[in-house]
């Protein structure tokens, strides 16, 4: 039997065809038989107890400047749907967080990969929170005072927005750096909300482990080394990807979380390990299950597909 799958997305055309996992899962999709449709965040919708979407049929190759074919603009009642992917990029702002109200009203009736209650709940940067012991020295905080005493204890920091993504204003702050104060500025200027510090971890320079889970369990994992000069990984400001293995410590890491993963719905979930120690849990829209298909040739996109097969009653 097919499924009917919609994917909730940034703009099709725009994409890296050989990086985006989204692209890998939904050409994964029609493969095995799925149909396909597709809109972006901006046209979902609620009416008078329905959740929609204005959007089209979709058809995707991989074939450089001609990947997606559309068929004529509908709308779809994403009830009717069996399966719908929440995978818009950050940020997580109040349009990305009404998206995830909106899609609960169908969920579970309709599969809303990953579960948007908990998108909403355990965003990147915050689902860390509930595992302290495995991560770095990390602060929540807005206030000036409160930042400048926790760098003054670890000397060397990295500061990033809390709802950030791809690398995007993270900062490394050594014991001899005096921006601080700028930067907060910066920062309290353009939101609200407060930001995020780490004690800095020198093992980055040999990269920032993406580690792929899905329902729970680790499949593989990818190495991101930073550029000369630069302290992020993220693939999105020039890290190097590279092929590497787990580590009994990482494959600690992933039996501490993997429970809690499983039981909140997050069937697809990327996270990220520097040295011995958890940075990230991505759920939002998490990437880099193309690059570890070309090192190891691990399948993540047909491993996910059989999770929500077999959830959906194909199997």
């Amino acid at each position: 039997m097919a499924l009917k799958v919609a994917f909730q997305m940034d703009p099709i055309a725009g994409i890296n065809i050989d990086g985006d996992s989204t692209f890998r899962i939904a050409l994964e999709a029609q493969g095995r038989g799925h149909s396909l449709f597709y809109y972006t965040p901006d046209r979902l919708i609620y009416r008078q107890g329905r959740v929609l979407a204005r959007g089209w049929p979709l058809t995707v190759r991989r074939e450089q400047g001609a990947h997606f074919t559309l068929g004529a603009e509908t709308e779809c009642d994403l009830s009717e749907m069996d399966v719908v992917w929440l995978r818009q990029d950050p940020p997580f702002d109040m349009g990305y967080i009404t998206t995830t109200h909106l899609l609960e009203r169908i969920h579970p009736k309709t599969l809303v990969v990953n579960d948007p209650f908990w998108v909403r709940n355990h965003p990147e940067k915050l689902l860390v929170l509930d595992f302290p012991e495995l991560t770095p020295p990390t602060l929540i905080a807005r206030d000036l005072a409160v930042i400048r005493d926790f760098k003054a204890e670890h000397g060397d920091v990295i500061l990033k927005p809390l709802y950030g993504n791809g690398g995007a204003g993270v900062f490394r702050l050594d014991p001899n750096d005096r921006n601080l104060a700028s930067l907060h500025e910066l920062f309290t200027s353009i939101n609200r909300e407060p930001m995020i510090v780490q004690k800095y971890i020198p093992a980055v320079v040999k990269g920032d482990k993406r580690i792929i889970l899905i329902d729970g369990e680790p499949v593989g994992a990818i190495n991101r080394v930073p550029a000369l000069g630069e302290t992020r990984s993220n693939m999105h400001v020039g890290g190097r990807p590279e092929p590497t293995q787990l580590t009994d410590r990482e494959r600690e890491i992933c039996a501490a979380i993997g429970p809690t993963l499983r039981e909140k719905g997050q069937i697809f979930v990327g996270i990220d390990v520097i040295g011995d120690w958890l940075t990230e849990i991505n759920v939002t829209s998490p990437t880099g299950i193309q690059e570890l298909e070309r090192f190891d040739g691990t399948n993540v996109a047909e491993r996910i597909w059989q999770v929500i097969e077999a959830k959906r009653g194909l199997t």
